[in-house]
Order: structure tokens, then sequence, then C-alpha cells
């Protein structure tokens, strides 16, 4: 089945409307306000996705650069997050916008399948923008939950949960652990009613709430303050380190940090 990357770019661009919605009315405060990420602000979390969304950009358009700014990157131990915070905060959110902008009109001149370069191995343009929906709502996650507000479950979740389950020997790299032989199966309840599968029915298998599952992978829930259910060893095991992003397993959520 060919993979519409126009239509991912949308998505991506959706995503981005939503976290919009709930930044652009804040004040100078307001950006400063934690977000259950420790250590990050409302400001960190917009930051990380225009860093990111740039690269993605260049990795897509001119790979001579993105290469570049991975030397330096390697090179000169620069953090290059700490230096984007002299910003000013409408300075911020234009940069955001626009590099996100930038990046969604790209991708509709690129076939699915290009390879571009990422901070790990190669992935095809239609992986990374997927990647990008996956991290936008992750992060718009962390300012909704910094406000107290609830962002509502759509159809995309789709993606993230797809990376979800694709990750999952990834999931074991990351802490350095074998994955086990055997498959597991995912039953998502989705938005709309329906029901998104991975997987034959087997004795290892997760089911439950499509949100619940996004939640648990970006590492926006704890395991425990879901209501997923979780059959056989396998099943059990990978949820306790499931992740969908890249890089090292971070701190996440404690138990009980968002109820029960």
């Amino acid at each position: 089945m060919s993979i519409d990357i126009v239509s991912l770019a949308q998505d991506l661009g959706a995503e981005a409307e939503s976290l919009h919605g709930l930044i652009e009315p804040l004040d100078d405060n307001d950006w400063l306000m934690s977000t259950p990420a420790p250590g990050w602000c409302i400001a960190d979390q917009v930051i990380h996705l225009a860093l990111f969304d740039e690269r993605a950009l260049w990795s897509m358009t001119d790979s001579v650069r993105f290469s570049e700014d991975l030397k330096i990157l390697q090179s000169s131990g620069v953090d290059i997050h700490q230096q984007e915070r002299r910003r000013s905060h409408a300075n911020l959110l234009k940069w955001w916008v626009d590099t996100n902008t930038s990046l969604r009109t790209a991708v509709q001149g690129v076939l699915p399948e290009t390879r571009c370069q990422w901070y790990g191995p190669p992935m095809s343009a239609a992986s990374m923008v997927t990647a990008r929906v996956m991290e936008t709502w992750a992060h718009a996650h962390d300012v909704a939950d910094a406000l107290s507000v609830q962002v509502l479950p759509t159809l995309r979740l789709r993606h993230i949960a797809h990376i979800g389950v694709r990750a999952r020997a990834f999931s074991y790299v990351a802490h350095r652990r074998e994955l086990p032989a055997g498959e597991v199966c995912v039953r998502l309840n989705a938005p709309d009613g329906t029901i998104w599968r991975w997987g034959d029915d087997a004795a290892h298998s997760v089911s439950g709430d499509a949100l619940d599952f996004c939640q648990v992978v970006t590492h926006r829930r704890h395991i425990n303050d879901v209501h997923l259910e979780i059959h056989g060893d396998l099943a059990h095991d990978w949820m306790t380190i499931a992740q969908a992003f890249a890089g090292p397993p971070g701190e996440g959520r404690q138990p009980g940090q968002f109820g029960g």
C-alpha cells in the first residue's frame, strides 16, 4: 500500500495547530510554567520542537547542511537548546510556526521512500514526518498538562500507536536488553469506535484505549495510571519499558502522578 505523504504532512499541521491554540494566548509568565517533563517549562517544549522540525527540514532538503550541523553538535558539545532560550517568547513562537510550516511544504515535494539522515540510522521521509507528528503530539501533551487542560484524542493517534508498536525491539535496545522471542498482539479502541490491531491473536497481548497506549509509549503517563489490559509475560515485560521515541529512556512519569 502506498503512503500518502501529503496526508501525513496535513496531520502534522493539525497537531501543530492544536499546540498553537494552547500557546498562542499565553503571556510571558505562562511560558515559564513548569511542565511534567523534569526541568522543562513550556518554552523548552516549543524550543525542542522548533529545533528538530528545523533539522528534519534540513535533512530532507539540504543534506550537506544537516551533516555539517551534526558534526558541530558532535564535536563542540554546544547546548543548542540552551542557546535558543535567549529568544523572546514571541520570536520563539514565530520560529517554530515558520519552521513547521516550511517542513510541511517541503514534504510535499519528497518521495515517501526517500532516505533521510538523522541522529540514528537514516529513515524514510514518511517515517520522518510520522515521527514529527508523534513528537508534536507528545510535547503538546506536556503543555496541556501544565495548563491543566485536556487535548481531545483524534484519529491521528494511529500514527503514534503505530510507532509505539513498531518500536518494541528498539525499546529493548534503549534499555540495553535483549529482545525476547515471540510477538505481542496489540488491539486498541480508536476514537471513532473502530479497532486498530497489530499482530495475530496471541497469549501475549495489550488492549485498551488508544490514548492510554499512546500516553504510555511516549512516557506521558506511567503504566499504572492508565487502564490497559495486558496479558502474558512478553506483553508485561515490554510495556514496562516501551518507548516510541529515539534516544535514552529518560525519567518518564511517576506512578500516581496523574491518578490511577
